[in-house]
């Protein structure tokens, strides 16, 4: 039975592979058709493919698929070009994503009571990254404003790595009444990753700019060390005791920094391999995340959690982070509706589940972070490309949002997690 789930699956990729063009002007997405592909086979549906999200298998290769995005994200966002992009994405990440995650946090612990504070900080801040992947149409259409475009593109490369301490802390008070003890366990595996990936992301670029200076490789190997060096990162800050997603994150900066951008052109692969894992991640979702909870029943606090999550959570950080730059209340509630959950809450609400006991608090947890992202993955995909189309009309050539800058030399990092 597994033979013919895979067998399904892959018959449904193909299908999406070969009509991608089509499906993608009718904002049908990757991760859209990849979900429901795990939901056809999964327990909701003909129940072909048994697993758990638990096994060791499914935990590996959904964080190697983060590792990879994390670094690769890093790496490829050499330069910011305007002040005015650089104010907005400052602005978003700075006060947007902490209020983002405070607010979520608020709006589970009114919704689900019985849960603590702890567990509800984790299911704002695994819920706090935005994936622009999600709504590719909205950052590569030229309709909306390039600062704009900018803004969504460098928040959601950046906010995946940002969030992921405040993950790791909420889990650690999560784990114990001893929230001291926990507390400084999590700040020395954060500060112990930094440290990490400063000097393995360093020493492994100016190694490989070094070897590129003198001819000694070719432009396949080019593209293997940058793949290999976030990797080698995340494994030596997992053998130190170190967040391994944390140093991976920040070695993609200082890879780019130690290189000196002289593999700038070289991340082909690295994005590639992040995006096939990806695609693995997303039908594992549907099939044994997603699956399981529509089957038993969505708790209506669940689904409460996922409409606030979308909205309000996002869209009210957003405004008030975005106040004072000229822009229109149209501009801020639609960067606020484009924060599209994706990859890396997916990735951490299964280390959570890898992590927690599970009791009622860990299905809290479980229900509202399956919901928002099955949620987001439908109605940001599908209103992409209509709202981009819709908002871009709507701005004049002489609003600021027009006249604050050009993505300039910003590469597409968006563009690594989702079919072309």
């Amino acid at each position: 039975s597994r033979m013919i789930g895979l067998v399904i699956i892959g018959a449904v990729v193909f299908g999406y592979a070969i009509m991608a063009g089509l499906l993608d002007r009718m904002s049908i997405t990757g991760p859209l058709v990849l979900m429901v592909a795990g939901l056809i086979v999964g327990p909701a549906g003909f129940d072909l493919f048994n697993g758990s999200v638990s096994s060791e298998s499914v935990k590996v290769l959904t964080e190697l698929a983060l590792v990879v995005i994390l670094f690769s994200d890093a790496s490829s966002i050499s330069a910011i070009s305007a002040k005015t992009e650089a104010s907005v994405v400052g602005r978003l990440l700075g006060i947007g994503l902490p209020l983002t995650i405070a607010l979520g946090a608020l709006v589970c612990h009114l919704l689900f009571p019985s849960a603590s504070w702890a567990i509800c900080g984790l299911v704002g801040s695994l819920l706090a990254p935005t994936d622009a992947a999600l709504g590719l149409a909205v950052v590569t259409n030229e309709a909306v404003p390039s600062s704009i475009r900018s803004a969504l593109n460098i928040e959601s490369g950046l906010n995946d790595g940002l969030a992921t301490p405040f993950v790791y802390f909420f889990l650690a008070l999560s784990l114990s009444s001893d929230t001291s003890g926990h507390w400084r366990s999590a700040l020395v595996e954060v500060v112990s990753a930094v440290a990490v990936g400063l000097v393995v992301g360093f020493v492994t670029g100016r190694l490989a700019a070094w070897a590129v200076s003198r001819g000694l490789t070719s432009s396949r190997s080019r593209q293997l060390s940058v793949l290999i060096a976030g990797l080698l990162c995340y494994g030596t800050a997992l053998e130190l005791g170190a967040n391994g997603f944390v140093a991976a994150y920040v070695a993609g900066f200082a890879f780019t920094i130690g290189s000196k951008g002289v593999l700038a052109e070289d991340s082909d692969l690295c994005e590639e391999t992040g995006l096939y894992a990806s695609y693995a991640v997303w039908v594992l979702f549907g099939a044994l995340l997603l699956g399981p909870i529509l089957k038993a029943g969505v708790p209506w606090q669940a689904f409460a959690y996922a409409v606030l999550s979308l909205t309000v959570v996002r869209m009210v950080p957003v405004a008030l982070s975005l106040i004072g730059t000229g822009f229109h209340l149209r501009t801020m509630a639609f960067v606020g509706w484009f924060g599209p959950r994706g990859l890396a809450s997916v990735v951490f609400t299964i280390v959570a589940i890898d992590s927690l006991p599970h009791d009622l608090h860990l299905q809290t947890l479980v229900d509202a972070a399956a919901l928002t992202i099955a949620c987001s993955v439908l109605l940001h995909g599908l209103t992409s490309r209509p709202l981009a189309v819709h908002y871009g009309a709507s701005i004049s050539p002489n609003d600021p949002e027009r006249t604050a800058g050009q993505m300039g030399r910003l590469r597409r990092v968006a563009h690594g997690r989702s079919f072309p």
